[in-house]
């Protein structure tokens, strides 16, 4: 018997040692119990979680550069790398329209705001102020301007992805067009700062475990979790609508890839679990974009569709921001409409292009759909400043597995998806080395010829 048990604790001490996946479920689960316990500790560990997204976020830009510039030269198709991009934003656009009609259905249905009785003059209208920052959300016009970068270097010092993917398309094109004659020597240059970059990844996630362990301190801590029975109804419709808008992107995905979602999702868990522990998915671009080029999507495809979702394909904030509607709306006794429940998805599907890096933009976005229908006082927003922080990990998961499913489908439709790796690597098999990868897709082995890419550990 105690041999049994010194099996064990080996065994349990050889996987925290070797999977990042066990190291960070047991810094969330500590992060909880410190949180819980010793409030103000907790509190005090948020540094070691915005440290880490720092140092991520540091790396984003050139990572993202790299790889675009190397996808467009690698594809030799400036025509097809357009294709690319706009079937991206369609696919965005009928995603984050179904999550915001599903969200409405469901707080129709549910009605998790009925019954409060809330009366809006009792609410401090400062509170959603304090929380903005006094920040605004841009119009469509400036939204497109300011995704035009004015500056070189600003693009990449104000980590503004959308900035830095019109520049790397203007560069790739640019390659394209001088081709490896006049430039002989600057895309292996691009491709060799590229690795130097993963590498740097890979060395930032050892960090990964304490950065979650801070992070989760920090709002158990912080916030509590008396909001889970203020709030547990509109908590259950929104994490349960999350749900279903999942399974109806895995039917999705199995439709046009025949992959599926749950497959990538354990493929992910690492990944998934540390966006989850540190209210990020920022902090998983760079590891994710590594995963789907191994699972068989073409870099161009991967580089352009991925960072553009950030900012395009906000699925879980749709979800939360109109139930977050008709719940401040239930709650002060205010019936809507099918007509003004219309105006909301119509403004919310405008409002939300511009949240990506904008403090409070959920609120900021609800503010703006309370104006447009003019019938829900804008200090109402406030009902949900106690729930906010508890939504995030439905937000975070919910749209990084939709920008996922949106590079697997969009990849197919263009013919730079290898599905015969993807099923592979998401079976659990190895991952393609880096020539079967460059190959043409007819052209890779069908059998595993390499040493297999570790993907429990950085």
């Amino acid at each position: 018997m105690p041999h049994a048990t010194g099996t064990l604790i080996r065994r349990a001490g050889h996987v925290l040692r070797t999977s990042l996946f066990a190291q960070v479920l047991l810094a969330l689960v500590l992060g909880v119990l410190v949180g819980r316990l010793w409030p103000q500790a907790g509190s005090s560990l948020q540094p070691l979680g915005d440290g880490f997204v720092r140092l991520i976020k540091a790396v984003i830009a050139p990572l993202v550069f790299c790889v675009v510039v190397a996808g467009i030269s690698k594809a030799g198709d400036l025509k097809a790398f357009g294709r690319i991009g706009l079937k991206a934003l369609v696919w965005f656009e009928v995603a984050s329209g179904l999550a915001l009609v599903i969200g409405l259905v469901a707080a129709n249905v549910f009605a998790p705001g009925a019954g409060m009785h809330i009366d809006p003059a009792s609410l401090d209208k400062g509170a959603v102020d304090a929380k903005t920052g006094g920040a605004h959300l841009p119009s469509a016009a400036q939204f497109v301007l300011e995704a035009l970068p004015d500056s070189a270097v600003g693009a990449f010092a104000e980590n503004a992805l959308l900035q830095v993917l019109v520049l790397a398309c203007l560069v790739g094109a640019a390659l394209l067009h001088l081709g490896q004659e006049k430039v002989p020597q600057l895309l292996p240059l691009i491709e060799q700062a590229q690795q130097v970059v993963f590498t740097v990844v890979g060395y930032l996630m050892k960090l990964a475990p304490l950065a979650v362990l801070g992070a989760t301190a920090h709002l158990v801590g912080e916030y509590g979790l008396g909001a889970m029975s203020t709030y547990g109804k509109l908590i259950a419709v929104c994490y349960g609508v999350a749900l279903v808008f999942l399974a109806l992107l895995g039917v999705a995905l199995k439709a046009v890839t025949g992959l599926s979602l749950w497959k990538f999702v354990r493929y992910t868990r690492e990944e998934l679990l540390l966006a989850l522990g540190t209210s990020s998915s920022e902090t998983v671009l760079p590891r994710m974009m590594q995963k789907l080029r191994a699972a068989g999507c073409r870099d161009d495809a991967v580089g352009l569709v991925l960072p553009t979702g950030y900012s395009f394909n906000l699925d879980g904030a749709s979800i939360y921001l109109s139930i977050g509607t008709l719940f401040i709306a239930q709650a002060i006794g205010v019936d809507l409409s099918l007509g003004q429940q219309i105006t909301v998805v119509l403004v919310l599907m405008l409002t939300s292009k511009g949240m990506a890096g904008v403090p409070g933009s959920a609120f900021l976005a609800l503010s703006a759909t309370a104006s447009a229908l003019g019938v829900i006082p804008a200090a109402a927003v406030a009902l949900l400043l106690g729930v906010d922080r508890i939504m995030d990990s439905m937000r975070v998961a919910t749209n990084l597995l939709g920008n996922c499913v949106a590079v697997f489908a969009v990849s197919r439709w263009e013919g730079a998806l290898d599905r015969v790796t993807a099923k592979r690597v998401l079976g659990g098999g190895p991952a393609p080395g880096p020539a079967e990868r460059t190959a043409p897709a007819e052209e890779r082995p069908r059998t595993p010829d390499a040493a297999p890419v570790t993907t429990s550990e950085s």
